[in-house]
This record gives structure tokens, sequence and C-alpha cells, in this order.
């Protein structure tokens, strides 16, 4: 193996085939999140973010993470989870290096971008607002397009064209002061700014920006206080003639619950639809996609995925993508077998479920490495005690619950459901690394 990045992909790839209790979003959130650091004779080190999620993984994850690795190296391994520091950063990334460069937010430019008939005005007009084309140079981009507001259902490349306009626009000016952001990551900082009395922090950081791209802006909608605070940032950057790029699932004029002079705003400048891409298109992004992960793909096996994934762009890259990790673990070449087979997978995975009850019990208890029955038990061991209160937060949240609903659910007294939502809250507020863990949830919950 030529690096222990090898040997990490490949433990995970074991853990995926060997336990199919572990739920994706559970593998991604505490296991593809660590970072390989270095092997010491039996020990493997790998970096993880904070002692929240090293505490998760000791606790539910060790014994899996040393069977995946001793099933790659041939014998018997330790692992030991380190806290990711300036002091081991550098070491990692430099071991890191070796390894193909992952396709993060780095790779999300223009250049990346397959353009087709059914996002090439989206495609264009963030061009202009990105200073990248003819349209900027002959017209005002900064009047014209201000707001820009970008909608589409999921997985067609929204965010990839913000991505696309913050990584030209710091190319072009390095020292420009540029967010990207989401509608429920704004609505979070504004909560913690609000629980930790740091408001002028949280005015200061939004409303100096240059470049403010807030991907999925519905999440605000019938937040009324997050809706007062991004009006006024709105406000205040529009005036100072500063630009904003806005992305929704639909049109503002259908986002239920947003305020009437908030969608006025978003009505000043442009609205620009992305719709599902035609068939054309689809094989241009799977061949593009197979390139930049370095995969030999047939027109044939190109041409199956895509007429078989029509809708969704993220449907048609994890397909390329799970190909890819799975000719490189059973060294295999691609096949129409193979393809036929990853593309039901792929459409399996990504069928929207219902929001059940009994799912975001399971979804949490799969999360914190524990069991439905035990989320519902009397335990009160602090893992168990926490994934409660996240399911009791997440049943009123996302289904809309009442408090006697939810007791009556997990066979708890009414009342002190009520403390248990405002405690987690309260945490929530305070503790970053457990924001994003019910972050995590309600995208999964919400996107599968």
């Amino acid at each position: 193996m030529d690096s222990l990045n090898e040997v990490f992909e490949l433990a995970i790839k074991y853990i995926e085939a060997n336990n199919e209790n572990i739920s994706s979003i559970a593998l991604n959130k505490w296991i593809r999140n660590l970072e390989p650091y270095k092997l010491e004779g039996s020990t493997i080190m790998l970096l993880t973010n904070s002692d929240f999620d090293r505490n998760i993984i000791t606790a539910h994850y060790s014994d899996v993470l040393a069977e995946a690795f001793e099933n790659v190296l041939g014998f018997p391994v330790k692992t030991e989870l380190l806290i990711r520091s300036k002091d081991t950063a550098g070491e990692a990334a430099a071991d890191k290096s070796e390894a193909p460069a992952p396709a993060h937010f780095e790779m999300l430019t223009f250049e990346t971008f397959v353009k087709g008939k059914s996002n090439e005005l989206a495609y264009a007009f963030s061009m202009a607002v990105a200073g990248n084309n003819e349209m900027s140079s002959s017209i005002n981009t900064n009047q014209t397009f201000n707001p820009l507001f970008i909608y589409g259902d999921s997985g067609l490349g929204k965010t990839h064209l913000l991505k696309a306009i913050e990584n030209e626009v710091k190319r072009k000016n390095p020292g420009i002061t540029i967010i990207y952001t989401t509608g429920e990551n704004f609505l979070n900082e504004f909560i913690a700014a609000l629980t930790n009395k740091t408001t002028t922090e949280f005015h200061n950081k939004y409303r100096g920006a240059d470049f403010l791209l807030v991907d999925d802006i519905q999440f605000i909608a019938g937040k009324e206080t997050a809706q007062e605070e991004f009006f006024h940032t709105f406000n205040d950057l529009y005036n100072a003639r500063k630009q904003i790029v806005l992305t929704a699932d639909i049109a503002p004029s259908k986002i239920n619950l947003l305020e009437g002079r908030i969608r006025s705003r978003f009505a000043l400048g442009v609205q620009v639809d992305i719709q599902p891409p035609d068939f054309e298109t689809r094989m241009a992004i799977v061949k593009r996609k197979a390139e930049l992960v370095g995969l030999q793909l047939g027109d044939n096996i190109a041409r199956l995925i895509a007429e078989k994934i029509k809708t969704n762009i993220r449907q048609l890259e994890g397909t390329v993508n799970k190909m890819k990790g799975l000719t490189e673990f059973t060294k295999e070449a691609p096949s129409m077998a193979m393809a036929q087979k990853v593309i039901k997978e792929i459409m399996i995975e990504n069928h929207p479920q219902e929001i059940t009850v009994d799912r975001i019990i399971t979804e949490t208890a799969n999360m914190f490495g524990i069991t439905a029955d035990d989320i519902r038990s009397t335990n009160r061991s602090k893992n168990i005690s926490l994934a409660r209160k996240v399911t009791i937060y997440l049943l009123k949240e996302i289904k809309g619950l009442t408090y006697l609903e939810i007791g009556n659910v997990l066979g708890k007294n009414h009342s002190t459901m009520t403390i248990h939502y405002q405690n987690i809250s309260e945490k929530m507020a305070a503790n970053a690394d457990l924001r994003q863990v019910v972050e995590d949830l309600t995208k999964n919950l919400k996107n599968n």
C-alpha cells in the first residue's frame, strides 16, 4: 500500500460491506470524518475534531475500526483517537497528500460544472456575478443581478454554482470578504449569538461581507427572529452595493411562511431556475465525473447510467463514485452488471422515505451507536440520555408533535419533555459539535 490513507479507505470499504447495522449517516459522521495520522507499531492514530466526537467514536466504533484495519493489514491493530491540533495537522496533511485529492468544495468551479439547456441561464448569470463572462462587462451586474436567486430541486447543481462563484471571486480578488453559508447555519449561528450575547460580532461578520452566498435560504421561513435578522442583513448589504446570491428548492413566491417584505427583496434582482438535466447533459456529467475520479467508463456504461438516473446530478455522481470504490476494492474493471447493481442501490438509497416517528428514533439511535429500545428505556447513561433529548428535539421540530404526544411515544411524562427540549436547545446553541450532529440527522431524514 502506498500510504496510510489507502489503508484507511480500504478499511472504510470493509466497514461498509460488513456492518449493515451502521447507517450511512453514522458512517459519514463518525468514521469518514476521521483522518489517518500515523501508524506506530500496531497502533493506528486517527485525528478527530473534538472531545465530543472522540467520546462517541471511542464508545461505539473502536472495535469496528480495529476489525477493519486488521482485515486490511493482516495483523491485530489498536486505534487511538487524537484531537486535531496545529501540531498534528501539518504532518497529517503531508501524509494525506499522497492520496488523490478528494472532491471537496475547492473542486466546485465553473470549469467542473457541466452546462446544458437545463442550467445554462443559471450558469451564465453566476458567471456574470463572478465577473467572468462578456455579460459582466456589458452591464452593471451588481445592480442587475443583486440579488441573484437560483432555485430548483435538490441535487441539480445550485451549491456547485454558489461555490464556483466563491472560488472564482477569491481567485481574482484574494483580499475580498466573501461568506458562504446555508440558511440553517445562519439560523443556528444567530441562535448561538443570542444565547452567548455575541450579536454584535454576528452583525459585524455578516454585514461586513462583500459577497454573501446563502444556500437553502428557505430554511429561515417560519423563524420570525431569524427572518428579522436576515431582513436587516440583506438591507445593509444591498444598500452598500454588496453582492448577494441565494438558492432555494422552490421559487421565492412559493416558499411558505416567508415574510412578504423578504420575498419582495428577493424580487429586486434576477430569479432563475435549474431544471433536471436532459440526456446529453447527463451523459456529459457522468463522463466528466468519471474523468475526475480516474474511472475508465465505456460509452455503453455511461449511457446506461444516464438513461436510468434522470433527475438528480448527485445520484449520477454518486453512482460513478461508488463504481470507482468497487473497482478499487474488488480489482474488477467497470462492467454493465456492476453499473446495474450500483444504480439500483443508489436509487433505493435516494428514494425519499416518509419521516415517521419510528424512523426518527431509529436514525438517532444509529447516529449515537445505541438502539431504539435504549432511547425508549429508563437508562440515564450520558450517551443514551443525550440521544433521547435529541430525539425529543427532532420529534418536536420535524414532526411538530406536542410535548404530550412526544411523552406518549417515549413512554415518559410530558412535563419532562418540555424540560428536555429546552435543555437540548441550550446545549446545541453552546456546542457546535452537537449542533452539527442534529443538523446531519435533520438533513438525512429530510433528504432520504
